[in-house]
Order: structure tokens, then sequence, then C-alpha cells
């Protein structure tokens, strides 16, 4: 659904490369996360996706259509929500903004207004449809955001940091809604964001972009798997740590990080524990967060 092969920005007379022959190709129905630290070509690359910039060479094809040179059906293919809200009006209100963007993909006004209730219903803005979206929270705001994005039900949707400034209970609705659109209705979701335990629980694969060039493009478990610590495990344990065993304890529970040479060694500490008449609860191996592989990766590129 979205293809982009040997993609590349150039900037000024220097030549300096923003994005460096960057190739992705994203299937329908799937909620795909790229990822990268500042001044890594990000939002670059998202830009030449979107056709707000012309590539320097390379193709970006989204269902199928050329960003460059079939740009108005290739634009009809997606919908976006931008950091800060700004795919929304501020002065006008919710129903407005919904009605103006639905009627600009195309959309007959009944068709707009049965989705917009829908939308507006679904995220609970319904009772304040007629306020100007200003006077919204950030929060709000965002769920508008999310709505305009929607209104045309496009195939493709590009989430720009969708959960920032909600709250606990509209981060797990934005959540479901993600699931729901990729997994039920097929469509396929490019997920940006900083809060890397969103990404991790919804998307399937994950791309890392740094300086430029990609760094890792695998499924989300590969991506996870590659980087566990096999020799590191975590055990829990009732009541205090015996002596020369580092260990925090917090409300009568204690937690052991012990690293080993060979798993089989952990049995030697199990017993060690068992002999000083320790009550175990748990025994973990430490498994990494996408936070840990992100950072992992971004220092190994940084040093190569």
């Amino acid at each position: 659904m979205i293809e982009i092969e040997a993609l590349t920005k150039m900037y000024g007379s220097a030549q300096v490369r923003a994005v460096d022959e960057v190739s992705l190709h994203i299937p329908a129905g799937s909620v795909f996360g790229f990822l990268g630290p500042n001044g890594a070509g990000k939002t670059t690359t998202i830009k030449m996706l979107a056709g707000l910039l012309t590539p320097t060479s390379g193709q970006v094809r989204l269902g199928g259509f050329d960003v460059v040179r079939q740009r108005s059906a290739a634009m009809a293919q997606f919908g976006a929500v931008l950091e800060g809200s700004r795919n929304v009006y501020w002065s006008l209100s919710a129903w407005q903004n919904l009605m103006y963007f639905g009627r600009l993909k195309g959309l007959r006004k009944a068709q707009v207004s049965e989705r917009a209730e829908d939308l507006l219903s679904g995220l609970g803005l319904w009772e304040r449809r007629d306020d100007k979206v200003g006077g919204f929270s950030r929060g709000m705001q965002q769920k508008v955001a999310i709505a305009t994005a929607l209104i045309a039900d496009p195939p493709i949707v590009l989430l720009d940091e969708p959960t920032l400034g909600l709250d606990v209970e509209a981060t797990r609705v934005v959540k479901d809604w993600i699931a729901e659109l990729a997994r039920e209705l097929g469509t396929t979701i490019l997920l940006t964001s900083h809060q890397l335990d969103v990404v991790q629980e919804l998307c399937d694969r994950v791309a890392v972009i740094r300086r430029g060039r990609l760094v890792a493009d695998l499924p989300t478990r590969e991506l996870l798997a590659g980087f566990r610590e096999r020799d590191k495990y975590e055990i829990r344990i009732e009541g205090a740590a015996p002596a020369g065993f580092d260990a925090v304890t917090r409300e009568g529970v204690t937690t052991m990080s012990v690293r080993v040479n060979d798993p089989r060694e952990v049995y030697d500490v199990v017993e060690r524990l068992r002999a000083h008449g320790v009550v175990l609860e748990s025994l973990t191996q430490v498994q990494p967060d996408l936070e840990d592989v992100f950072l992992a990766l971004v220092n190994e590129a940084s040093h190569a």
C-alpha cells in the first residue's frame, strides 16, 4: 500500500543528504512504526510521502499512485494527523472542520454528515460539536484532528504523535481505534511517536532512521528479540534479600537482577536462595522494550 524506493533528499550547495536512499514497503492493513531522533530525516521522509516536498531522487507510491507524477490520485489515498493538531482550523467548530474537509475530499453533504456524527460520537465530542476548536483542550483538539483525517475513510492514514496530550482514557480510545482501523477495516497506518510504548503495543513492524539512513526495518517482535539479554534474569522474592545479593525492595517485595554466563547457572542461584529460606515469587528473563532497542540502535549508528 505504501512503497518507498531509494528515496533521497539533498539540500543546499553542499548537497547534504537529509534522506539517503530509504526504501520501505508497507502492506495494506498493517500498523507501521517509523522512528528516529531529531534531525534524523524522519520528518523530511514524511513530507515527501505527503507530497509536501519533492524528492531529489527515488519514488513514493501510495496505493499504487506515484506521489510526484500522479499527485491528485495519490493524495486521495491518505489522511493525516499532524503533530500539534495542525490539520484543523481552530476558528471553526468541530462540526465545521469535518464538514469542510469531508467536502474537500469530494464527499456529498449527506455522506459527510453521517460520517462526522459517527466520528464525533465515537471520540466523545458530539456534545461539543458546535464549539470552536480553538477553545478545546489539547486532547480534544487532537481528537478533532483524528476525526478530520478519517472523515473520507482513506485507505492510508499517517498518524504523527496521535496520543500526544491525551489523558489515559482518551489514549486508550485512540489506540483501540488504530487497532480497529488496521485489523478490521484494512486501513494502512503509518505511525510516528516519541511514546515508544504506544508504538510497541500497536505496530506490526518498526523502522528506525538515523542520519538519513535506515538502521532497522523489522517486525516488532523480531526487533525486540534481537536485543534480548539472554544472560540476564529478574528474580522476585518475599522480604529482604540475603547478604551477598544485589537487590531493591519496595512494599515488601524484593527484586534482584542476576547475570549468568550460562542459563543453567540460574538453577544454582535459586538453590542458594532456597538454602537461605527465601520464598521465590517469580523468575523471568529480562526482555528489552522498544525504548531500549531504539536507544541502542541510535547509539550504534552514531558510533559507526
